[in-house]
C-alpha cells in the first residue's frame, strides 16, 4: 500500500470518551498489569507481544460503531480481539491504540430449528454453540480443535479449520449471514438465512478470513447439520511417515467412505507425547501414526465402515489397526494428538508453531524436506496435524541445549526456506491460523505481487485511514504517531 498513515496516542480525554460509550467497568486504561493479557495471543515468543494503550469492551454493534467513529476522528488504530487463542498474532495490537475486546458480546441469540441455523454474537465460545444445539439433534460442524476456548468471532475472522475439515469443511462453509461494523463505523448486514444467494458480490466470504482488517463482526448466522449419533476412532501405526501418508488416499478411494477426521503424527511426535503423558505407545516400532475418525447415524453403519477401512489400511502397509467405539476409548485414543503442542512446550517453550498446507499427494515430499531442514538447522521439527486436507503443524522447536541467540539468528532463514519448500510443493504458509503479524513479512514468498497489490487495494477501499488492525496480513509500512 503506497503512502503512509500516522496515528494519534490515546489521551486521557479520549479514554474518557471511550468510557462514556462502554461504561466505566468496561474500559482498562493506565493499568499495565490488567492490560498485559491483551498484549499477546498464544504465540510463545514474547517478542511478538505489544501493549495496548486502552482496552474497551462493547456490548452492541452500536457501541462498536461509536468506538470506530471516535477512532476515525482521532486516527487511532483499533485491534479487534476474541478469545486471544490465535497463533498468528492477529489480535495483538502491534501499533498500540485500542484493543476492542468482544468477550461481553457472548449471547446465542436464536436457535432456528426449522431452518437449521443459529444466530450468535462474536464472543460466544465455540463449544457452547454445540452444547446449545445438540439437544435439538443438530450440530455446528465448522469448529476448530481449540473449540473449548476460542470465540466464534475469531473463528470467522480467521476462517478457522480443524481436524474434521476433510468431511465437513472449515468455518466459511457455514457462515450464511453477518452483521458487520465497518472501519468507518457504518453497520451493515450481509446475507441471511438463505442457502443460496448470488445477489451482488459475495462480500460475506471476503469478510470471512479477513483477520479483523475489513470489519468487526457483531452478529453471525451459522448453518447447522444433523447431529451424528455414532462415532468411532481407528488408531493405525505405520513403519514410517511416508507409508502412513501414502496409504490414506489409496484406502479412501478403495472403500468410498469419507472419514470425519484423519490426523497424522510422525515418530518424533509419537515418542514425545506418549513420554509426556507417562504412557506406552501401542507398539514399540511405530514410525508414524494415523488417527481416523468415522461418524454416522447408526452404530451398525459406523462399525461396518471402520471394519472396511481397517482392512484396507492393513493391506496398504499398516502395522496394526486399533478400533475404539466407546466414548472412553475414543477419548484415550485422541488424547495424545490433543496434547502434542503441550508436550513439545514441555521439552522447550522456544518454538515457532506453523500450519503449512500442501496438496495431500505432496505430503510425503514435505516429510522428506522437513527431515532435511531439521538436520541443516539443527532443530527439532515435529510434524503432525490434519493429513486429510494437507494442513500440517510442522513446528521448529529449539533443542533445549542450544543457545537462544543462535536460535533467534537462524529462525528467519529456517522459516524462509520452509515456506519456499511449501510453495514449490504447491502449498502455502497458512491453512488455518492466518497471516497476522507473525507471517506478514513472508507473504511475498508465496503470493504474487499483483495479487498482494489487489488485496491491499481492497483493504484501502474498506479502511482508507488504515486504522482497523493495521500491521496484519501485509508487511507493516506505517508510522506510529504524528
Amino acid at each position: 500500500m503506497s503512502g503512509e498513515h500516522s496515528y494519534q496516542p490515546v489521551t486521557q480525554e479520549i479514554a474518557g470518551q471511550l468510557q462514556s460509550i462502554v461504561g466505566g467497568k468496561n474500559i482498562i486504561f493506565n493499568d499495565v498489569e490488567r492490560m498485559q493479557d491483551y498484549s499477546h495471543d498464544e504465540v510463545a515468543d514474547p517478542a511478538y507481544a505489544h501493549m495496548p494503550e486502552v482496552v474497551v469492551k462493547p456490548q452492541s454493534a452500536q457501541e462498536i460503531s461509536q468506538i470506530m467513529k471516535l477512532a476515525n476522528k482521532y486516527r487511532i488504530p483499533v485491534t479487534p480481539r476474541g478469545g486471544g487463542t490465535g497463533l498468528s498474532c492477529g489480535a495483538v495490537p502491534v501499533l498500540g491504540g485500542i484493543v476492542l475486546s468482544l468477550d461481553r458480546m457472548n449471547r446465542i441469540l436464536e436457535i432456528d430449528k426449522e431452518n437449521m441455523m443459529v444466530v450468535v454474537e462474536p464472543g460466544v465460545v465455540t463449544r457452547e454453540i454445540n452444547i446449545a444445539v445438540q439437544e435439538h439433534g443438530l450440530f455446528y460442524a465448522g469448529y476448530p480443535m481449540s473449540f473449548e476456548s476460542c470465540f466464534i468471532g475469531g473463528n470467522v475472522a480467521e476462517n478457522a479449520g480443524g481436524g474434521r475439515a476433510i468431511k465437513y469443511g472449515v468455518t466459511g462453509h457455514y457462515v450464511l449471514g453477518l452483521e458487520v461494523v465497518l472501519p468507518s463505523g457504518e453497520i451493515v448486514e450481509m446475507g441471511g438465512k438463505r442457502l443460496k444467494d448470488v445477489t451482488g458480490y459475495d462480500i460475506i466470504h471476503l469478510m470471512v478470513g479477513s483477520e479483523g482488517t475489513l470489519g468487526i463482526f457483531s452478529k453471525i448466522i451459522l448453518r447447522l447439520l444433523p447431529l451424528p449419533t455414532a462415532t468411532a476412532v481407528l488408531l493405525i501405526p505405520f513403519e514410517n511417515a511416508t507409508a502412513a501418508v501414502a496409504a490414506f488416499p489409496k484406502v479412501i478411494a478403495r472403500v468410498g467412505i469419507l472419514p470425519s477426521a484423519v490426523e497424522f503424527m510422525d515418530s518424533l511426535s509419537v515418542e514425545t507425547v506418549y513420554k509426556f503423558l507417562g504412557e506406552t505407545p501401542p507398539r514399540p516400532d511405530i514410525g508414524a501414526m494415523l488417527l481416523v475418525e468415522v461418524d454416522g447415524t447408526s452404530r451398525e453403519k459406523v462399525d461396518g465402515d471402520c471394519q472396511k477401512i481397517g482392512e484396507q489400511f492393513l493391506e496398504s502397509g499398516a502395522l496394526d489397526v486399533y478400533i475404539g467405539n466407546t466414548p472412553t476409548i475414543e477419548r484415550k485414543m485422541w488424547n495424545p494428538r490433543l496434547k502434542l503442542a503441550e508436550a513439545f512446550k514441555a521439552i522447550c517453550p522456544v518454538q515457532s508453531l506453523e500450519d503449512i498446507v500442501v496438496p495431500t499427494a505432496r505430503i510425503p515430499d514435505l516429510i522428506r524436506e522437513l527431515e532435511r531442514l531439521s538436520q541443516k538447522y539443527d532443530v527439532l521439527i515435529p510434524c503432525y496435524g490434519h493429513a486429510g486436507d494437507g494442513n500440517l503443524h510442522a513446528t521448529p522447536v529449539m533443542k533445549p541445549e542450544s543457545p537462544l541467540d543462535i536460535w533467534k539468528e537462524k529462525l528467519p532463514s529456517l522459516l524462509t526456506e520452509l515456506y519456499q519448500v511449501v510453495y514449490r510443493l504447491g502449498g502455502t504458509i497458512s491453512g488455518e491460523h492466518g497471516i497476522g503479524s507473525k507471517r506478514a513479512s513472508y507473504l511475498p514468498l508465496v503470493m504474487n505481487p499483483d495479487l498482494i497489490s489487489l488485496e491491499e487495494r481492497i483493504k484501502q477501499a474498506f479502511d482508507p485511514l488504515n486504522i482497523l488492525n493495521p500491521g496484519k496480513i501485509f508487511p507493516l509500512r506505517r508510522n506510529r504517531y504524528k
